[in-house]
């Protein structure tokens, strides 16, 4: 009596790894009884064009190097396995793109021809190597400090415009344009305001003269300004109960908005905030904020979404729907503080290969939407600092992080790749 044919399973492929612009790695899972597997990859999905020495290419081991493949272009792959004569179904399709491999002299904002890419800077770290990756890389700059109250105002009737004016000058001297951020914070207010003792009116006055007061002098030279940061709660998107709402009322971001136009009749106002992807309930305040200013011919011309993300969040389509938001109300949009956390979780005390590329992926996701974006809609797309070594993230959150384009050697990542290949 003749033994009865040996039934196999199909394997499964996994998602390739280590894509590079010229090679990836293909693996499968094993199959009972399996003894071999016959590899298929191609460069269409219905597999009528294999690659050469990859029809049924024969292997015993579960995974398989693609080598000398072409940069930015599409390949599929399959297997079936093995035993004997006895050949199992094909295994489900993985379609993988290599990477692209930049031109040397290419650099962010010659790549992003269609709108601002911006670094935020301190006024003392604008030579040596900071200097010549900013005049490289970057067609706009954000103080990162020294444009916020309690540096420019630090007491009543005093103003210290020394390092603002270093930031201003330097833009001007290099042909970048200058962001303004910001006039009101609340985390930035100086302790004569919080403790401020005149009246209610003689409160509102002194904010319209300090903030036509600043605005006036870098008229023409700031192209923008963020000019109340932060203004809604987390969580129930109300009005935060800052020193600005108690003394001004409600609209007191209104009215900050006013102060500014009529301080400068050409610079653009901007609304800035955080979380504004994952809080849906803040979301949704600020635009009903923004929709209620339109109404009332309250200036605003742009939403910044400041955008400190992590590696595998938010969604891309989140992303996309909540920038969505911003250009059907016709304003421009401003992904304004731009970092990325490789090490949410603490779960790394260095950057690894696999967490770098993950993270390369999510800039990636961030900059396709921004460059989808209609051109009359982009603003700028701001990435918060230059290099790991000098995140703010470092003291936020107590641990090791690099969410930045570039290390603290002033070395190009694997993100700032990814920033590329999003404009691709």
């Amino acid at each position: 009596m003749s033994e009865p044919e040996i039934e196999l399973g199909a394997p499964i492929a996994n998602q390739a790894a280590n894509v590079t612009s010229s090679s990836f790695k293909a693996s499968w899972s094993r199959v009972y009884r399996a003894d071999s597997y016959l590899l298929d990859v191609s460069e269409d999905s219905g597999f009528a064009s294999s690659l050469t020495g990859y029809n049924e290419k024969s292997l015993i081991a579960l995974n398989e190097e693609i080598t000398n493949l072409e940069s930015k272009k599409v390949y599929y792959y399959r297997l079936r396995a093995v035993n004997g004569t006895v050949v199992s179904s094909y295994s489900n399709t993985v379609e993988v793109t290599t990477t692209f491999v930049p031109d040397p002299n290419l650099s962010l904002k010659k790549a992003a021809d269609t709108f601002l890419v911006g670094v935020s800077v301190q006024s003392g770290k604008l030579n040596g190597q900071y200097d010549e990756i900013y005049r490289r890389e970057f067609s706009s700059i954000t103080a990162e400090w020294e444009m916020k109250m309690n540096v420019m105002h630090p007491s009543a009737g005093t103003y210290d415009f020394g390092p603002a004016d270093a930031i201003v000058k330097y833009g001007e001297d290099n042909g970048i344009n200058v962001h303004g951020h910001s006039l009101i914070w609340h985390n930035s207010t100086p302790d004569w305001v919080k403790n401020f003792a005149g009246t209610d009116q003689e409160f509102e006055d002194m904010i319209e003269d300090y903030i036509t007061t600043v605005v006036t002098r870098y008229k023409g030279k700031v192209t923008s300004w963020d000019v109340v940061n932060e203004g809604l709660e987390d969580g129930s998107g109300n009005l935060r109960n800052t020193i600005y709402r108690q003394k001004m009322g409600d609209d007191y971001i209104a009215k900050c908005y006013q102060f500014v136009r009529a301080a400068d009749a050409d610079v653009l106002i901007f609304y800035n905030d955080y979380n504004m992807i994952t809080d849906q309930t803040k979301q949704d305040a600020v635009f009903t904020m923004v929709d209620d200013f339109i109404a009332r011919g309250i200036p605003i011309d742009g939403v910044g979404f400041q955008m400190h993300i992590s590696h595998d969040y938010p969604a891309k389509a989140d992303i996309q729907k909540a920038t969505d938001r911003i250009v059907e109300r016709d304003l421009l949009v401003h992904f304004s503080e731009l970092d990325v956390r490789a090490n949410p979780n603490k779960d790394l005390t260095s950057l690894s290969p696999e967490r770098s590329l993950s993270q390369k992926a999510k800039v990636k996701e961030v900059v396709q939407v921004f460059n989808g974006i209609p051109n009359g809609n982009k603003y700028a797309l701001t990435v918060w600092g230059l290099k790991d070594s000098e995140t703010w993230l470092l003291d936020f959150y107590g641990h090791v992080d690099w969410p930045l384009l570039f290390d603290g050697n002033y070395n190009k990542k694997d993100a700032y790749y990814g920033f590329l290949e999003g404009l691709q």
